[in-house]
């Protein structure tokens, strides 16, 4: 059984792998982390689980409150995995350290906020013992059906060669709801220094998807063909709102403008995953439109047919997977059929229903976890492979490949910005 241990644990989705019970995993665990508002966030989403109405967890969190939370940690060794999820400047360099230290890490994306961070990433990637990432979108159960589906020759075609076959693109929020409870981002969530550019943040899942859409899960090159980025305006009011302070810190004159912060936290790149052109765009708004929150949109581009999963106001705020034919469109339609029937193990309930020369696909509401819930799924992924005794080299090189796409991006950007 593992003892998972949290540093500095300042970002949400630490507490979301405790989302639910795992039977890998001991009740207890231990919090390294000074006293300070990000603690106690943390603390009080893992308490709202255990006290939940609705199948209840038992974590009894034990806290180590340290001026140097990291010593203490690789000292005391109290568990085997390191939970990271929380300020991204440096963590490259801190994942590099547990590792050599003989500790499992899971961390939250981005690895690295400037290529240089490049360096320490390659060497947690090298070999045991595992560095995993906190990558969710594959474990979607609409996800892997839109992956199956362009995987399928008759249904897809071959990759459009006119312009990018892959475009995923999202709007995130900065004022949203987690657990059902507003959302508090610490102030150092809007110094790109910390948190990371645009061009690092977001796009590490774009990239993922891109990477298993176009079946380049090798570890294979990702040239980058070009990058640009640009700011989001925040006003001192939503500044507030959204962190509790009572105005900008000073750590953040760099990036004021009055009464507004210049958060450089948006992107757009393009690049090759083989033979393939892809194009990723991720946008950072200030609050969703009352009924609605983040949306995005994957399209996947066929000679034979579009594959397209979308979430948004016109979706109803929920994810929709559709498939256009290109020309005849009834031996797209039929492969289709065969392709979601031969999916019913993996995906059991799936309908198609056919609108107006396109196909909708329809998931059942059961197989829709919900993304703060795949976040547990991926500690047991690194659990999983940590107790067999797999290197998941595979994984590993994927990863590298992304981060150096993305290291150059940022370094594109930035030249670019200045």
């Amino acid at each position: 059984m593992h003892t998972l241990l949290f540093l500095d644990p300042g970002h949400f989705h630490a507490a979301l792998t405790l989302r639910i019970p795992n039977p890998r995993v001991a009740d207890e665990i231990v919090v390294y982390a000074p006293d300070g508002a990000e603690r106690r966030d943390f603390l009080a989403l893992v308490e709202r689980f255990n006290t939940r109405g609705d199948a209840p967890t038992r974590w009894r969190p034990i806290v180590v409150d340290d001026g140097n939370p990291l010593d203490r940690l690789i000292a005391e060794r109290r568990g085997d995995v390191v939970v990271l999820a929380g300020r991204n400047g440096g963590k490259a360099r801190t994942m590099r350290r547990l590792h050599e230290a003989g500790f499992h890490v899971l961390a939250d994306k981005p690895w690295l906020v400037d290529a240089a961070d490049l360096y320490d990433v390659r060497a947690s990637l090298a070999a045991r013992p595992l560095a995993m990432e906190m990558m969710t979108g594959r474990h979607d159960a609409t996800a892997r059906l839109m992956q199956r589906l362009v995987a399928t020759e008759e249904v897809l075609g071959s990759f459009a060669a006119d312009g990018p076959a892959i475009e995923l693109e999202g709007v995130h929020h900065l004022e949203k709801l987690v657990d059902g409870a507003p959302l508090r981002r610490p102030w150092w969530y809007f110094d790109v220094r910390v948190q990371g550019s645009g061009a690092v943040d977001i796009p590490t899942h774009l990239v993922n998807q891109a990477q298993w859409l176009a079946g380049a899960d090798d570890g294979a090159g990702l040239p980058l063909l070009s990058a640009r980025g640009w700011s989001t305006r925040v006003p001192v009011g939503a500044f507030r709102r959204i962190t509790g302070e009572p105005g900008f810190p000073s750590e953040l004159a760099p990036f004021a403008d009055g009464d507004a912060l210049a958060y450089f936290c948006n992107a757009e790149m393009r690049f090759r995953v083989g033979r393939v052109v892809a194009r990723a765009a991720t946008r950072w708004d200030l609050a969703a439109p009352p009924g609605s929150g983040d949306t995005s949109r994957t399209v996947v581009r066929g000679t034979r047919a579009t594959v397209v999963l979308e979430q948004g106001p016109e979706t109803g705020g929920r994810r929709r997977l559709s498939v256009e034919p290109r020309g005849d469109a009834e031996p797209v339609l039929r492969a289709l059929d065969e392709a979601v029937a031969a999916a019913q193990a993996e995906l059991p309930g799936v309908r198609v229903e056919r609108d107006a020369g396109r196909a909708i696909l329809a998931v059942p509401p059961a197989l829709a976890s919900g993304h703060e819930a795949h976040f547990a799924l991926v500690l047991e992924e690194l659990l999983a492979a940590i107790d067999e005794g797999r290197w998941p080299a595979a994984l590993a090189a994927r990863t590298l490949a992304k981060y150096a796409l993305l290291a150059e991006a940022a370094t594109t950007v930035s030249r670019d910005a200045s």
